[in-house]
């Protein structure tokens, strides 16, 4: 059976709520006026305030301690690639997924010169369309699922069945957990992941808290 592990992000009173954080705000007034090509507007004009700029600190947590799955990954939205290239390596060659042309242009600028560039590659295609040769070991969504309109969240858990081997596993860090209306980000939950992982097969190896969160999540 596919495995996923869901781990909770915690989000320090301090911050902003979604709905009053400016650089939410000018996203989502980019998202609405767009019919097509927002997401590469907002990578243009730098209103990406879900990059890290950095890679997330548990998928590099896990990958230094070898808790990771060798052999085949996949990270969809990649960004700007920072998580793609911490994990890849001789053991396991990393996919970076992104539907934006200006966030791949930058991935392949930051990461070009990686010591482990042999091993991992940038893809722009459309997630939910597209049809890789192989399937992964491993799956890794961060900042994916909760751009994903409501109603299309089944057909990412269809889509992540698809992708995976069997035994395969899907690590999902789950963000923004709060009660904001709209997006993106939309709100999710735990049970937001269950409702469409678990009709298509997926069981559920461990849910938790993410204690290696950045602080403003």
């Amino acid at each position: 059976r596919l495995r996923f592990q869901e781990m909770a992000a915690k989000t320090p009173s301090s911050k902003l709520p979604i709905s009053q954080n400016p650089e939410v705000i000018k996203f989502q007034q980019v998202f609405r006026s767009e019919t097509n090509g927002y997401w590469d507007r907002c990578w243009e004009e730098g209103l990406t305030p879900w990059d890290l700029g950095s890679p997330t600190p548990l998928l590099l947590q896990l990958h230094n301690t070898g808790s990771l799955p060798t052999g085949r990954a996949l990270v969809p939205g990649c960004g700007s690639g920072y998580d793609v290239e911490a994990i890849a390596c001789p053991e396991r060659h990393a996919i970076g997924l992104e539907i934006s042309d200006s966030a791949i242009k930058k991935a392949k600028e930051l990461h070009s010169l990686s010591r482990h560039a042999a091993h991992f590659d940038f893809i722009k295609a459309d997630f939910f369309s597209w049809s890789p040769t192989e399937l992964f070991d491993l799956i890794f969504d961060y900042t994916f699922f909760c751009a994903i309109r409501p109603e299309s969240r089944s057909l990412w858990g269809v889509k992540m069945s698809e992708l995976l081997k069997p035994g395969g596993e899907l690590i999902t860090l789950i963000y923004p957990i709060d009660e904001h209306e709209g997006g993106p980000p939309y709100k999710v939950s735990v049970a937001d992941y269950e409702e469409v992982l678990h009709p298509v097969g997926f069981q559920a190896r461990f849910i938790g808290d993410n204690h290696s969160a950045v602080s403003p999540r």
